[in-house]
């Protein structure tokens, strides 16, 4: 089944008794034609919705890891406040470590929950209302 945005009326698929073969076959040739522009710009359109979920959650690993890194130095820093000086200073430093792992946690989720929403990276309406064009066109034939 073709959704398209093309407004112009279609052409019958019933034939014309009068009809010669080549207006038939001109005209088949038409809506064949028509049929994968129409296929072709659904999945355009689906992949780069599908592309653009990718990037967003691309990035989202992206500021994980880099949350992440700022854990880890917060961590090293707690490490030497504990050795150095008195228990209030490591003890702030371990609670900032703490929120910054707790912020990398929610951003890799989140970044995993976007890129499995782009997967897989085919565009599957479109490929599915192809399939329904093949199955109408084989039915019409048989008749």
């Amino acid at each position: 089944m073709v959704t398209s945005t093309d407004h112009r009326p279609r052409a019958s698929v019933q034939a014309d008794p009068e009809d010669s073969v080549g207006a038939l076959v001109s005209r088949a040739s038409e809506q064949v034609s028509r049929l994968v522009r129409d296929e072709l710009r659904l999945a355009q359109a689906e992949m780069t919705d599908k592309g653009k979920r990718f990037g967003i959650g691309g990035g989202m690993f992206g500021a994980a890891a880099i949350v992440a890194v700022v854990a880890f130095q917060a961590l090293v820093a707690t490490g030497i406040a504990a050795l150095a000086l008195a228990m209030p200073v490591w003890a702030a430093a371990l609670i900032v470590t703490g929120a910054l792992l707790v912020l990398a946690g929610t951003l890799a989720a989140l970044g995993r929950k976007k890129v499995g929403q782009a997967t897989p990276p085919v565009p599957e309406q479109a490929i599915d209302s192809v399939k329904a064009d093949v199955a109408e066109i084989k039915e019409r034939a048989h008749r």
